[in-house]
């Protein structure tokens, strides 16, 4: 299986246009780079109706012992059936004088391959099809990169051209890396996720100042006297904090980790956005579908993080733990995941202008995460 998760990526033999791959292989018809794609794989292709085959009348029974008359030059043996899905030949079309099909193929009444063409050297058609003497490869089929290897169980997906011999896929379906994009969008920058976190930060101590300000004064009224002693002898062995003020800075670590819960897990569990998020649009979502998080999802998010606060107090402990979470998104290249994202399968990805995500629940077709395993 590809690790390349399933999604829209630009279709390598036309960068101009994007495809659907689904973790194995290419599906549905190409559309514009620029468009933005639809929410998840294409529908599925109608079949093309049949073409009504021109009825021929028969051509009168010879009498016995009379040989039949010779068939004109181009016209098809007896029998001859075009391929199914062969395009019917516009009215009034004629093969080139003196050309003659190769042996074995069949060709619809009138029908020919376009003059001049041919087949490059070890080129060959599917099974149960023979190009015409004179066919050729149409221009500006992508060459392969020289050492590609097939890998094992690799299919060409139905419809896309057929490679020259000897091509060998890459290991994955880009020989550049590209970037993963989540149901449709991309993934949110580095930068606007750290501003996006300090604007919560600063919205939390707004709280705090309003809530935890008479803890924090009556805080300031027992370590003062060791701060000013502190200050005026600085060599002097420091006199120990009073028990008071380790419980009054307790209970203020405690209330901001109540205040931060109740400002960011509601507001992810609803739409995926904070204040912050919101305001740098980008939205945190689910791995398998656009779905609310929900308050356990959430809450498993933040808990991975803001947890810690309380450990503050333990020579910085709680702060160093957040700080190594927030810092892990930097060694994961695939989709930008922190620590709390992957312990909640979550993913935080860029909002366009003006778009409204709808929801896309799990199905069996789409269980699988973008990730590549298994839920």
């Amino acid at each position: 299986m590809s690790s390349l998760p399933a999604g829209w990526y630009k279709d390598p033999a036309d960068p101009s246009t994007q495809r659907w791959w689904d973790g194995e292989g290419w599906l549905g018809k190409a559309i514009p780079a620029d468009q933005t794609p639809p929410d998840g794989p294409p529908p599925a292709e109608e079949e093309p109706p049949a073409a009504t085959e021109p009825v021929t009348p028969a051509a009168p029974a010879a009498a016995p012992g009379v040989p039949p008359a010779p068939a004109a030059p181009g016209t098809p043996p007896a029998g001859a059936l075009p391929p199914p899905g062969w395009p019917a030949p516009p009215p009034g079309w004629q093969p080139p004088p003196g050309w003659q099909p190769p042996p074995g193929w069949q060709m619809p009444p009138g029908q020919q391959m376009p003059p001049g063409q041919q087949m490059p050297p070890g080129q060959q058609m599917p099974p149960g099809q023979q190009p015409p003497a004179g066919w050729q490869m149409p221009p500006g089929y992508p060459a392969p990169p020289a050492g590609y290897q097939v890998p094992p169980g690799y299919q060409v997906p139905p419809g896309y051209p057929v490679p020259p011999a000897g091509w060998q896929p890459p290991p994955f379906p880009y020989p550049y890396p590209v970037q993963a994009r989540p149901h449709g969008m991309a993934l949110a920058g580095l930068g606007r996720r750290l501003v996006a976190r300090l604007v919560d930060i600063a919205a939390v101590l707004v709280l705090n100042v309003l809530v935890n300000g008479w803890l924090a004064y009556q805080w300031w009224l027992e370590v003062e006297p060791i701060f000013r002693a502190a200050m005026n002898e600085p060599f002097a062995t420091p006199e120990p904090a009073s028990v008071r003020s380790m419980y009054l800075m307790l209970t203020m670590l405690f209330v901001t980790t109540a205040l931060w819960l109740a400002y960011e897990v509601p507001a992810l569990a609803n739409s995926g956005q904070t204040l912050g998020k919101r305001l740098l649009r980008v939205k945190v979502v689910k791995l398998e579908d656009t779905t609310p998080l929900g308050f356990g999802r959430a809450f498993r998010r933040w808990g991975r993080l803001g947890m810690w606060t309380p450990l503050w107090n333990c020579y910085g402990l709680g702060f160093v733990a957040q700080l190594i979470d927030s810092g892990s998104v930097l060694f994961d290249q695939k989709l930008h995941q922190a620590l709390h994202d992957k312990s909640a399968r979550t993913v935080v990805v860029a909002v366009p202008p003006g778009h409204h995500q709808q929801a896309a629940p799990a199905t069996p077709e789409n269980a699988e995460d973008p990730t590549g395993g298994r839920r």
